[in-house]
């Protein structure tokens, strides 16, 4: 068993240990009614997991319509991440907020969970403003304007995440993962 430091020191001197640099500041955006539904089997759990190993998620938004059950809000708070509930269409509020993100010098990556296209002008304006980008695609119907907008492209399709590989002198990346969920 390890003796149990205590005091203000300490913890100062513990928590400096942890300070990590040259991490990603990710902002991630979730498009709650277009992922979340029992046939795709997203794991928020498991998205977030992979973007730790990258970087240090700053924001974590789950956008849902008004709709949305108690459970799957209780269950997206117990992940961490903030429910925005819209009254209204959810894919302009997640692009207004991720507009947000883009002009906000304090994060340096944009992460979508989304199949939809409608989001391709947000990675564009990501991009132009020197921010890298990350998709969390969804198939079936995962847009290829997406993937072909993103720096990294991450696929969910049958309970498997795989990651999408450009040719080599191509601007897309690889986020490097490749797991079962």
């Amino acid at each position: 068993m390890q003796n149990v430091k205590t005091g203000f020191n300490s913890i100062v001197k513990y928590l400096s240990t942890k300070k990590e640099t040259d991490r990603r500041r990710i902002g991630l955006l979730v498009d709650g009614p277009n992922v979340l539904r029992k046939e795709f089997n997203v794991n928020l759990e498991e998205i977030r997991d992979v973007l730790k190993e990258y970087g240090n998620v700053k924001i974590g938004r789950v956008f849902l319509n008004q709709y949305a059950s108690d459970k799957l809000v209780e269950a997206i708070e117990n992940n961490g991440f903030e429910p925005i509930i819209c009254s209204s269409d959810v894919d302009v509020r997640l692009a207004v907020e991720g507009m947000e993100l883009v002009y906000n010098p304090t994060i340096d990556t944009i992460a979508l969970v989304t199949r939809d296209a409608d989001f391709k002008p947000l990675l564009t304006k990501a991009n132009e403003h020197g921010k890298e980008t990350i998709i969390f695609g969804v198939e079936p119907g995962f847009s290829t304007a997406l993937r072909n907008s993103s720096d990294y492209v991450v696929i969910l399709d049958n309970n498997q995440m795989n990651y999408y590989e450009e040719e080599e002198n191509d601007r897309s990346h690889v986020l490097r993962t490749s797991t079962t969920i």
